[in-house]
């Protein structure tokens, strides 16, 4: 859009994959590229339902870092993002960052929760996308590794489905 305003955001969740965040967000990004965030870790606590999984959130902690993708937005692609995190209904809020890519340090934005509970897990779907996102934007192979040993919640709908056979 002419005239509209661009800022950095860290993504660290699904929005890591192509398809997500391009696909059925609708998102246009100007750039993408690589990003180190010190000073935050990943946690996956955030409920979808009341069974054990959970879906990405970021914590403050001093001692820990991980990697995820800049994009650069407008601002009328922002407000998009922000209803499709749920920010108006409280569940996320964007927090201000300041992230590594190759060589520079990038102000930018995130989405962290307060809402985390400590017995949730990513479902095998959901880290998934995670991880494919992280390969294609050619993330660290010790972040895709530790993504992929995460251990995973259990999907009850899965067990809810008839066997055909």
């Amino acid at each position: 859009m002419t005239g509209d305003t661009l800022e950095w955001y860290f993504a660290y969740g699904s929005n890591l994959d192509r398809t997500t965040f391009c696909g059925r967000r609708r998102m246009q990004p100007s750039y993408a590229r690589r990003a180190h965030l010190r000073n935050f870790a990943i946690k996956f606590d955030l409920a979808v339902d009341t069974s054990n999984r959970g879906v990405a959130n970021i914590v403050s902690d001093p001692t820990c870092e991980m990697w995820g993708v800049v994009y650069q937005i407008s601002r009328t692609r922002i407000r998009r993002l922000d209803r499709s995190e749920a920010v108006h209904r409280g569940f996320y809020r964007r927090i201000p960052v300041v992230i590594t890519d190759d060589a520079n340090e990038i102000a930018a934005f995130s989405y962290a929760s307060t809402r985390g509970r400590q017995d949730r897990l990513p479902s095998a779907r959901y880290l998934g996308l995670i991880v494919n996102g992280a390969i294609y934007h050619g993330l660290p192979q010790e972040w895709i590794n530790k993504l992929r040993a995460w251990p995973l919640a259990v999907d009850e709908r899965k067990a809810a489905q008839p066997s055909l056979f």
